[in-house]
């Protein structure tokens, strides 16, 4: 019995050491990188972001479940809790799957616009981020979320520049057009996060002088001719573009949308042909691996 026991206490040591070396593995593989993973989750927006020092933000969940699948296939099985969850706009195929990450992860904070709609999807949401008594927080223009610092210089932050206005407790017809809109920042490298927001509201960034210019840029509203204008691709004049988008009865992405972005020259990575699509970034250079390698 004595043989036995001591056979139980070493095997379970080694176990402990064997996830102890794997912890220790998984953090020094990702030194001083940021990651950005656009999920590959039907029609819908997710967008999984890990920085350096391993802050773990989500914009978006997508129309479904699916999400749960993506974030366990990027998260150490052991990690059930995430710094920050974003919720652009409060449609089904941006709301849907952040339900399902409520009921089984800790979040810590919550940054949304507080717009209200008449959905039992909202009023779900509405119930589950009171009881996660995470820090809430209303998104309005020239907020800055801070993600790092080096050296006492904040090197990494997500600059918010739509809504230009508190939203908080208003009903608004088109809540495509309440879309947060963030500009991700890691040194020299950047990515625009759009949200489901139209030409209208581009432009009024535009008039007011917004400074767009990112690497990267996720295309709005799923590719729809509603967004993506010229003038505002002059302005960001990004390298790559990512379009989140899956099997649909509208027609995204659109004609006119694809041939804009060819006319700049601009590479464009579609989650329905590469499957997921993961840009890393050393703050310096940067570069992209998608799931599907011919696509």
């Amino acid at each position: 019995m004595k043989k036995h026991n001591s056979f139980l206490i070493i095997l379970a040591f080694l176990f402990c050491l064997n996830i102890l070396t794997w912890i220790a593995i998984y953090d020094l593989s990702k030194l001083q990188l940021l990651e950005v993973n656009f999920f590959d989750v039907g029609k819908g927006d997710s967008i999984f972001i890990e920085t350096p020092t391993r802050h773990q933000i989500l914009i978006d969940g997508g129309p479904s479940s699916k999400i749960l699948e993506k974030l366990g296939e990027n998260m150490p099985f052991w990690d059930k809790s995430i710094d920050l969850i974003i919720l652009t706009h409060p449609e089904h195929d941006h709301i849907s799957g952040l339900i399902e990450v409520l009921k089984r992860y800790k979040v810590e904070n919550i940054l949304w616009t507080g717009v209200l709609r008449d959905t039992s999807e909202f009023k779900e949401w509405e119930k589950l981020i009171k009881e996660e008594k995470a820090k809430i927080k209303i998104a309005q223009a020239d907020q800055r979320v801070i993600l790092s610092r080096s050296s006492g210089f904040v090197d990494k932050y997500i600059d918010i520049l739509f809504p230009l206005e508190n939203l908080e407790g208003k009903i608004v017809k088109n809540t495509n057009n309440t879309s947060i809109i963030g500009k991700l920042v890691f040194n020299e490298n950047s990515f625009l996060f759009t949200g489901d927001a139209y030409k209208s509201v581009e432009k009024k960034l535009l008039e007011k002088g917004v400074k767009f210019s990112s690497n990267v840029l996720k295309v709005g509203h799923h590719g729809s001719k509603t967004s993506t204008s010229e003038e505002f691709l002059e302005k960001v004049f990004p390298e790559i573009a990512v379009v989140q988008i899956g099997e649909n009865k509208y027609g995204h992405p659109s004609y006119e949308v694809l041939e804009r972005l060819e006319k700049f020259a601009i590479k464009i990575l579609r989650t329905d042909k590469a499957g997921d699509i993961k840009i890393i970034s050393d703050g310096i250079r940067f570069k992209y691996e998608t799931a599907v390698s011919n696509f």
